[in-house]
């Protein structure tokens, strides 16, 4: 059944059915002044807060903060909404019992005809448990309540000049004091400054007047607003002898008159500022009203879009009879399945594409019929973040099965056991960092008489270093094989892996040092590692052993610098990664190679397994922390 109404009865039922929507809202509105003070809230907000109107209004929103957004966030919520009206996102709240929760954000700003901000818009959907709301949409304001019953009429009689000759006792109610002070009084005594010129015109024109707004000063200082109706009493010759009217108390008629007036422009206002299309129809699925916001939304302008069927224009067109048969189970029953339920839907622009949003329905009684009312978002950039957060995850998973094959790869290339002879003793050491490196180390004899040891670092993270870890070690161990000193394996080694490493983008650091146990010689060659750190029996500080030669992958055919000297008994030599030295603290400092001189010097006269168990414990100690960004190696050889 269809209701007949004029256009101006159409616009106010429409204004009534948005602000009614507004309060019955599946979503939390809040509204604050310029300022950051909040004026409104509706009940949903309420609800999700656990706070109550009276503790939110006229506070800052910040008393729902949890303190876990970042500054940075807000800044640039700010400069959005100062540069473009309006921001959407995610911020992290706490109720007033403490507890946290997640709500997507869509603020706006609301500027009056001159351009100034004179009110935020904030629209609060809880996500945290995508909790299906209600309603749709609330009213921005509640109406002001009806007034009292007019106090009475003051009743009054004034001579040709203006002054009080007589009052009723009304003037007591309306004016605050008795007719007695008031007679003998100027009628403009009594007057704002505003309406004294306005009534002494219509004084001397001798004929009956109307005022609707009289403006008089009560007792008190307050104004109070009257209508004022005024008749001339003339004699037989048409001279006037004094005034006879009436005063109707209409204060409080008039602030509700205005602020009803002002409560629908702010509602009209805050709607087609809104960030989210609100769409209002019948009962037969015909547009009443659509607001700024669903004209960009959908393509159609409110002119195009009033009087067609709402499924027509918005709604994909196989899902046109399920929107009209749910409309005819809720006339017929009074139950809808997306009635005051926040859904997610599909949508359908003007230019054909579709795509998601989340709606909310609400029907509203007017006489015997139905109008509906819908508040409706659009979640495409949602959507497209949930993909591309399902995408991260999955990333990551095969990124963390990478990284196990990593650890497995490197932990199978380091030597089982550590070798202790009757001339010497050596032992390494790994602690794999949270993303996997391309550390190694190892030691072998290549013969009867030579001992081989290696340290090296892979650039980067993750399997591809640990399988140059593993073309290292083999090419390393076939070449033992063969007599070759330090120097000329770096050269074989270079040559023999610089494709594969230059096409990967990839490089090799590596120390190498080969120890003949006959006459007790240290030989070593470098390929721009940290240089080892040596502690000589009696000597109070350490030394680095250094010699000249390229990072291994950087330079096909490198000459590198081969060095040696004869080890005495209790010298000890420290291979270690740049992951033990450049550990950080919280504060940001190094570890460092002083203190690592430092351990070894207290600590020389132990065992290499003792010493590096006092490095580890006093790193983490340092670091405070027992896991490091980096891989921290370290590997000691000792003479006996």
């Amino acid at each position: 059944m269809k209701i007949n109404t004029t256009k101006t009865e159409q616009s106010k039922i429409n204004l009534f059915i948005m602000q009614t929507a507004i309060e019955q809202s599946a979503s939390a509105v809040v509204i604050t002044n310029a300022q950051g003070s909040i004026e409104y809230v509706n009940p949903k907000f309420i609800e999700l807060s656990g706070y109550s109107a009276e503790e939110l209004i006229g506070h800052n929103p910040k008393i729902l903060q949890a303190g876990n957004t970042s500054a940075q966030q807000y800044k640039a919520m700010w400069q959005a909404l100062l540069e473009t009206g309006e921001w959407q996102g995610e911020l992290k709240n706490k109720k007033k019992n403490g507890e946290i929760y997640w709500a997507h954000e869509c603020i706006s700003v609301v500027k009056n005809e001159r351009g100034e901000i004179t009110n935020f818009l904030a629209v609060e959907e809880d996500i945290t448990q995508r909790k299906q709301v209600e309603s749709a949409l609330i009213e921005s304001e509640q109406r002001f309540t009806q007034m009292a019953e007019m106090t009475g009429e003051w009743l009054w009689e004034q001579d040709a000049k203006g002054y009080y000759i007589y009052s009723s006792s009304a003037v007591n109610t309306i004016l605050g004091i008795s007719p007695e002070m008031i007679l003998g009084k100027h009628y403009s005594e009594l007057l704002t400054v505003e309406d004294k010129s306005t009534l002494q015109v219509n004084s001397t024109l001798n004929k009956p007047f109307y005022a609707l707004c009289n403006h008089y000063l009560h007792k008190n200082g307050q104004r109070v607003i009257t209508e004022s109706t005024g008749l001339p009493i003339t004699n037989n010759e048409g001279q006037l002898i004094k005034w006879r009217g009436v005063d109707r108390d209409i204060t409080a008629k008039k602030h509700y008159h205005d602020a009803l007036i002002e409560s629908e422009k702010r509602t009209r206002l805050i709607i087609e500022s809104a960030l989210n299309a609100i769409v209002i129809m019948d009962a037969d699925g015909i547009v009443n009203d659509w607001n700024h916001h669903a004209e960009t939304m959908f393509g159609w302008s409110k002119q195009q879009a009033v009087g067609q069927q709402l499924e027509q224009l918005i709604i994909p067109q196989r899902l046109q009879n399920a929107h009209k048969q749910g409309l005819n189970h809720y006339l017929t029953s009074g139950e809808g399945p997306i009635l005051n339920k926040l859904i997610e839907q599909t949508a359908v622009r003007r230019d054909g594409s579709e795509f998601p949003v989340e709606l909310s329905v609400s029907p509203l009684k007017v006489g015997n019929s139905y109008i509906f009312s819908g508040f409706i978002h659009d979640i495409s950039e949602r959507k497209q973040t949930e993909q591309q957060i399902r995408q991260a995850q999955i990333n990551l998973a095969y990124r963390q099965s990478e990284m196990n094959i990593a650890r497995r790869i490197q932990s199978s290339l380091l030597p089982s056991a550590a070798i202790k002879t009757d001339d010497f003793e050596i032992e390494g050491f790994c602690l794999p960092a949270d993303q996997v490196g391309g550390d190694y180390f190892d030691y072998f004899f290549s013969d009867q008489d030579n001992l081989d040891i290696v340290m090296a670092d892979v650039s980067g993270h993750s399997i591809g270093p640990a399988l140059f870890m593993v073309e290292t070690r083999s090419t390393i161990r076939t070449q033992a094989n063969w007599p070759t000193k330090p120097a000329e394996t770096l050269t074989i080694l270079n040559n023999f892996l610089y494709q594969d490493l230059d096409t990967a983008d990839y490089f090799i650091t590596l120390f190498y040092l080969q120890y003949n146990s006959k006459n007790k010689q240290l030989s070593f060659a470098n390929a721009g590692h940290p240089p080892p750190l040596l502690l000589k029996q009696g000597e109070l500080q350490c030394e680095q052993l250094d010699a000249d030669g390229l990072i291994i992958g950087v330079r096909k055919n490198v000459s590198f610098e081969e060095k040696s000297f004869i080890m005495d008994t209790g010298d000890l030599i420290l291979l270690y990664t740049d992951g033990l030295t450049e550990a950080e603290n919280p504060a940001g400092e190094f570890f460092g190679i002083p203190a690592v001189c430092n351990i070894l010097l207290q600590h020389a006269q132990h065992s290499p397994k003792f010493i590096i168990e006092i490095i580890i414990k006093q790193l983490k100690q340092f670091c405070q922390s027992n896991s490091f960004k980096d891989d921290v190696t370290l590997m000691i050889f000792k003479r006996t």
